[in-house]
């Protein structure tokens, strides 16, 4: 051993027959006089630090036999290294790493190449979506058995109802629903929302239930409510789901702790009624859907509306709001009602279908247009024709103007029965009527197959009133057309329906456009009296 090192082994000695059999075991070993020093010197200071180690834990461990070569003096001794076994661990504790950094690394270019898919796919279809973590739409009605594993029976009566491919607001509604997630979306009409919520419930619900009703469908009008029970069945099929429309008898004389109920279909005030009577419990409904919802925010209605939301206590619940216009003031309100919602907007906002050929037609007078639906049903009658007036009133007078001429023309309004006005409907929808007068009770949802012409006799009072008017034709990709009477008093107000059109593809006079635009309001002056009656 080099004297200028000698000072730092000062003290220490080597106990030569404790180790023999060590000593044996490398006597084969080349070694110098220095190397066999320094190995004596490593055995010593483990012996005296495993000492100390076993007296501090109570001398709880055995002490190894003798014979065995402790494995840190073969590392040291072989491989020249003590630390050898803790570099392999660090190595494999590196590569495992770098292999989960390349995983999650590749999992992140993955998630971001579907994001830049799904947003390719929602352009070529014209969604737009907003909102967190928002689901991929759909591509084909085969991926709700893959990707949501949806009843045999559900897809079945898809092909049975002749659906083929998802319409734009079902290719991201259902799986935003069906995903847990809130929704409220803006779609022009006749585009499939109805389908777009009745659709995610059957497939949670998953079966019937005794826990009372389950899921809320609000309709601003009864009409409507009645339609959607009908699609609602039809699509249920096969399944015994107890769904009910709340009727004015049900409300009034219905128990629901004894009536069986999974999907209730009502109006706010019908609800409201029955769950102050005390029979209708509301408080584990798993689905709420407010149809037609920026009608059902009006201040009519909204205060029946708000009353059914504060009776769906259950936490759980999901919401979701479906319209064809989407006013600002109703976007408000729905945040204020729902959590982490997803906005789903198809087309442009507040615009009608591109599949209507819309037009403006002055009439001068209120006289003249009396003339001038004489005058197209004579020349061009294309029936089925829907007209819309201003109020129950003119429906009546202009019915009385056209009811013995040929046209097979019914009318209905607010002051018909339940069973008249279901008759109306029914009569337009079997072609026994050519032409229907309403009011715009009926322009909200509902689905007449076929509609060739919607004509607006009165100029619409808004905007969102003329979308929801003319969207009773061009339904599901099939070709429709609407024509709008304007007059003297009515101009000012041109600007507003001219942007709706313009906005869905249409065309409409440069001196239109170039008017000041008027803010909205409600538009309906008093109007006179529809009649071809000289005044005695």
């Amino acid at each position: 051993m080099e004297k200028d090192a000698s000072f730092l082994f000062g003290g220490i000695t080597f106990n030569r027959k404790k180790f023999a059999t060590d000593f044996d075991r490398f006597k084969g070993h080349k070694t110098s006089d220095n190397s066999l020093e320094k190995l004596e010197l490593v055995e010593n200071e483990k012996s005296e630090m495993e000492d100390a180690t076993n007296t501090c834990v109570g001398k709880k461990r055995k002490r190894k036999e003798k014979g065995t070569v402790p494995a840190l003096v073969l590392d040291s001794v072989d491989g020249f290294s003590v630390f050898k076994n803790s570099k392999l661990k660090k190595e494999a504790a590196s590569e495992e790493n770098d292999q989960s950094a390349n995983e999650l690394l590749e999992g992140k270019k993955e998630y971001h190449r579907q994001l830049e898919r799904d947003a390719l796919f929602r352009k070529l279809h014209g969604i737009h979506v907003s909102g967190s973590n928002v689901p991929s739409p759909l591509h084909s009605f085969a991926e709700l058995r893959s990707r949501y594993k949806c009843r045999l029976y559900l897809l079945r009566n898809l092909a049975e109802l002749g659906f083929k491919e998802p319409t734009p607001i079902q290719r991201q509604a259902i799986p935003v629903l069906l995903s847990g997630r809130e929704c409220f979306a803006c779609a022009p009409t006749g585009s499939g929302k109805t389908f777009a919520f009745v659709f995610p419930i059957l497939v949670k619900l998953k079966d019937t239930s005794n826990d009372g009703v389950r899921a809320v469908i609000l309709s601003p009008t009864k009409e409507l409510a009645a339609q959607t029970t009908r699609e609602c069945r039809k699509l249920a099929k096969g399944k015994k789901f107890y769904i009910r429309l709340m009727t004015k008898k049900l409300a009034k004389s219905g128990d629901f702790s004894k009536l069986r109920c999974d999907i209730l279909i009502s109006t706010p005030l019908r609800l409201q009624f029955a769950i102050r009577k005390g029979k209708l419990d509301l408080s584990r409904v798993e689905f709420l859907v407010l149809d037609e919802s920026d009608k059902l925010f009006e201040p009519g209605l909204l205060e029946q509306v708000d009353f059914v939301v504060n009776a769906c206590t259950n936490p759980s619940i999901l919401r979701s709001l479906f319209s064809a216009t989407l006013p600002d003031i109703v976007e408000d309100r729905a945040r204020t009602i729902m959590h982490d919602a997803v906005r789903v907007i198809i087309g442009r906002k507040n615009s009608a279908s591109e599949t209507i050929k819309q037009k403006l037609v002055f009439v001068g007078s209120e006289e003249g247009k009396l003339l001038a639906l004489r005058q197209s049903f004579a020349e061009s009658l294309n029936p089925p024709v829907l007209v819309f007036v201003q109020n129950k009133e003119r429906a009546k007078e202009l019915y009385d103007e056209l009811k013995l001429e040929d046209f097979r023309a019914d009318v209905i309004h607010s002051d018909l029965s339940q069973t008249q006005r279901e008759n109306a409907v029914d009569n337009f929808r079997a072609g026994k009527t050519w032409v229907l007068i309403a009011t715009d009770v009926v322009s909200r949802g509902m689905d007449f197959k076929g509609v060739n012409c919607v004509l607006n006799y009165d100029f619409p009072d808004a905007a969102a009133a003329y979308i929801h008017r003319i969207g009773r034709t061009g339904r599901a990709g099939r070709r429709g057309e609407a024509i709008t009477f304007y007059t003297e008093a009515d101009i000012p107000f041109l600007r507003n329906i001219a942007n709706v059109i313009t906005s869905s593809g249409g065309e409409v006079p440069e001196w239109i456009m170039s008017m000041t635009k008027k803010k909205w309001k409600k538009h309906r002056p008093q109007r006179e009296t529809i009649s071809t009656q000289p005044d005695i």
